[in-house]
């Protein structure tokens, strides 16, 4: 008995005096997530060039690749429809899959096939064909892809052969936005949704188009505009954008689809996904590029009404433009998105919220369904498929970004693993027709390379973005933040030093939304991250909530409504 207690004693004080023993140091985790994330950076490695050789090898120089049957499909215009021997003479094909994956080669070191891409492309890509072309698609895309290209091309950090690049990228993207302007020539100034690249708008073009369609033209249109010095692209997508701003309702909701000849909405009902998702991340990510102050007062706007109108709890339901009232109760994958733009403007809490919901979904399903039914817990009947989607690889590696909280490191290894499981085959990486039973469909989108598989590999080695600034299209194309582009530079925003904004009867705090700047989305204090401000979010004066009047208390995150000082003394969402 006296020896079970000295022996108690001792380990006791063994523990005490020996913690390292027992928890492994901080050393030793910053190694072990270290060692992960470079064994998944190469796993996205293998994923990429998997999927880019098989494209090379059956599909190049068409558009996308049909991994199952090892063949290829034109997707990007009706030339997908025709037999090959119906093809225009002079089509080489428009290589949409090369031209999307430019920058992912860039991002993984690949300098020498960037460069036997850039120079292939120089010397065959041609738009002078009788295409009809989705105008949305196609500026996301391919102008998108070629601008971005031209910026790397250029970049000396990217050791080019000296000489060999004479802006032919440049080229042949203001050749490609020529042709998309006879679109814009409608009584509205919003482009029809399809455009013929040698004949322009068609006599019968169906004058009908989403809010995404017409709304998010304005990054590449206007990067082309400040790279070639012709205001005339920046000015067609600019006028667009105004004018569907115009149409919003009192609520400053809009709906998704119209008409582009009558300016009238066609369908009131709309949400954060299909048919409108870009439309926010473009006036969000433009005010980034460009300093536009139109940008942001039009997001300030959009924003606060889809937290107050869309949102219950971590999900986003549909409501009707003109009532606010639900019509929708739906998950869809477009949607994931969302928490990558709450990450830019600094609304953290909401964002990780979404995100774990999104997330949960994808492990009950092993991948995202299109469609998931939240009022009846079911998945969408016809929706079924998963088409390789990027939006919750993109909301992870935001997220990361800001927190560095290793757990979405796993929610990456997690997508990897499914990605390889469930979509992988002999000929590159399929989409899922049917989540249920995973059956795959033969097409391999273009956006697998430009998207998915960047965003996962930017989750586990940011190296390219070290010293650097972009922002990425909704096709993941980087654009350089540059301030010959700005006319205006907004200002450093750092939480740790509050601004006040003051008036002659009290001092009011103010939030990254009210001051019009971007935050910082990583700040780093020795193994910590400080906490990033909220968008909408004014924190109440005191941690407690206490008060002695309103003026103490903050703006509520989840509705974005102002928190009164009650009778008790403290802060909160009293008034009704």
């Amino acid at each position: 008995m006296l020896l079970s207690r000295s022996y108690g004693a001792w380990l006791v004080l063994f523990l005490l005096i020996s913690p390292a023993f027992i928890a492994p140091s901080m050393s030793q985790l910053d190694s072990h997530w270290a060692a992960k994330k470079r064994y998944m950076r190469e796993k996205v490695r293998k994923m990429f060039y998997h999927a880019y050789e098989n494209y090379m090898k059956h599909a190049f120089p068409h558009d996308e690749l049909k991994p199952l049957t090892k063949s290829f499909t034109d997707s990007l215009s009706e030339l997908g429809n025709l037999k090959l021997q119906h093809l225009p003479r002079n089509y080489n094909g428009s290589a949409l899959t090369l031209i999307e994956s430019l920058s992912s080669l860039v991002i993984m070191g690949n300098n020498t096939e960037f460069e036997r891409a850039v120079t292939w492309l120089s010397e065959n890509l041609t738009f002078n064909i009788d295409a009809r072309i989705n105008l949305f698609e196609c500026n996301v895309r391919v102008l998108g892809g070629l601008i971005s290209a031209h910026i790397l091309a250029t970049d000396s950090t990217n050791r080019l052969v000296q000489g060999c690049y004479k802006n032919q990228l440049l080229n042949l993207a203001e050749d490609l936005g020529r042709r998309f302007l006879p679109a814009f020539d409608t009584p509205t100034g919003l482009p029809y949704a399809w455009v013929n690249l040698k004949y322009g708008v068609m006599e019968d073009e169906t004058p009908e188009t989403s809010t995404s369609g017409c709304g998010s033209l304005i990054l590449e249109m206007g990067a082309l505009s400040r790279l070639t010095g012709d205001p005339r692209y920046e000015s067609a997508a600019l006028r667009a954008l105004r004018k569907l701003w115009s149409m919003r309702s009192s609520l400053n909701l809009l709906g998704t689809t119209l008409d582009v000849t009558t300016g009238e909405w066609i369908e009131y009902s709309s949400g954060i996904g299909a048919g409108v998702d870009s439309f926010y991340e473009y006036l969000c990510k433009a005010y980034i590029l460009f300093g536009k102050e139109d940008y942001w007062r039009m997001f300030h706007s959009a924003y606060l009404a889809v937290q107050k109108y869309f949102r219950h709890g971590p999900w986003y339901h549909e409501a009707d433009m003109r009532t606010g009232k639900a019509t929708y109760w739906q998950l869809t994958s477009l949607q994931a998105f969302w928490p990558g733009l709450q990450v830019l403007v600094g609304d953290i809490g909401a964002a990780n919220s979404s995100h774990r919901e999104f997330f949960y979904v994808w492990k009950k399903f092993g991948v995202i369904p299109e469609r998931y039914l939240l009022d009846h817990q079911m998945l969408h009947p016809t929706e079924k498929y998963y088409p390789l989607r990027p939006e919750l690889a993109e909301s992870t590696f935001y997220l990361y970004q800001a927190t560095k909280d290793p757990w979405y490191i796993q929610v990456g290894e997690s997508i990897v693993n499914s990605l390889n499981l469930y979509t992988k085959v002999k000929g590159g990486f399929a989409s899922v027709r049917d989540v249920t039973t995973m059956q795959l469909e033969d097409h391999q989108h273009s956006f697998f390379l430009a998207e998915t598989c960047k965003y996962l590999y930017l989750l586990f080695d940011d190296s390219f973005l070290v010293d650097r600034n972009y922002i990425f299209t909704t096709e993941g194309h980087p654009l350089p933040i540059l301030s010959s582009w700005h006319e205006r530079l907004p200002a450093a925003y750092i939480p740790t030093n509050w601004t006040y904004a003051k008036s002659e009867q009290q001092t009011r705090r103010a939030s990254a939304m009210s001051l019009q700047v971007c935050p910082a989305i990583a700040l780093r204090s020795g193994y910590g991250v400080q906490q990033v401000e909220s968008a909408c979010h004014i924190p109440d004066s005191r941690a407690d909530h206490r008060c002695f009047g309103d003026e103490e208390c903050g703006i509520d995150s989840s509705t974005c409504r102002r928190r009164s000082c009650s009778m008790a003394g403290y802060c909160g969402l009293w008034i009704q």
